[in-house]
């Protein structure tokens, strides 16, 4: 409901509308449709969200709409900030892109894993997935795993591991490697000078390559969805 009529409605007989207050309902309707004050970090993410559903970014029309203004010189005020903060940049056709930091989230502090002692709730940083869990983005690709075999380190069926190729693996690093013709996620043990392949579950017995044994690279890090 307009807020105007709101007005008209709740105030008395014949008092001026510059002398009427507002009662606890309409205050509360009110407060509730004041916009957010923009910012460089809100404007951030909206445009990280409208690119999140439609993989694309918005045009400038789009943009008015998003953000709640009338003129494409807001819009383009905003972007510039956006590019100016190291979230928005052009490709070499002028095209808008986000960067990885668009797609940041904050950190709020930490938590204690066995008692939980609560704290005031204060912005620390903010954290870009892929820059926390990938150190070598030209280097590395995402593998879903499949089986139980390294159930005992908490790697699940359905969970997705980052995987660096060109890494040196170290004895006790899991690797994703071709043993045989059959491709398996295993620890990488040294016995000597031969390389076996151990699992992390009891029921599956040492892997010994009989002809060929090739790396596909380094298991750097475990991606687990709870909630879809």
């Amino acid at each position: 409901m307009d807020l105007a009529r709101i007005s008209r409605l709740n105030r008395p007989r014949g008092e001026s509308p510059l002398n009427f207050s507002l009662d606890n309902r309409t205050a509360v309707l009110y407060t509730a449709a004041m916009k957010e004050k923009r910012s460089t970090q809100s404007v951030r993410k909206i445009l990280a969200a409208f690119f999140r559903k439609n993989r694309r970014m918005p045009s400038y029309a789009e943009m008015t709409d998003l953000l709640g203004v009338r003129s494409k010189s807001v819009v383009n005020f905003w972007i510039n900030k956006l590019i100016e903060a190291g979230l928005l940049e052009k490709d070499g056709k002028g095209h808008l892109t986000l960067t990885n930091r668009s797609f940041a989230i904050p950190i709020v502090g930490s938590v204690q894993a066995g008692f939980p002692s609560p704290e005031e709730e204060a912005l620390c940083d903010i954290m870009s997935m892929d820059e926390y869990l990938i150190t070598r983005p030209e280097a590395s690709y995402l593998l879903r795993v499949s089986g139980d075999s390294m159930i005992g380190e908490g790697i699940v069926e359905g969970d997705l591991v980052v995987v660096e190729k060109g890494r040196e693996p170290k004895s006790g690093d899991i690797v994703i490697a071709e043993v045989d013709g059959e491709w398996t996620i295993k620890y990488f043990r040294k016995q000597g000078k031969q390389v076996v392949l151990e699992a992390a579950n009891p029921k599956y017995p040492l892997m010994r390559p009989k002809s060929e044994l090739k790396l596909g690279g380094v298991v750097t890090a475990v991606i687990r969805k709870y909630h879809r």
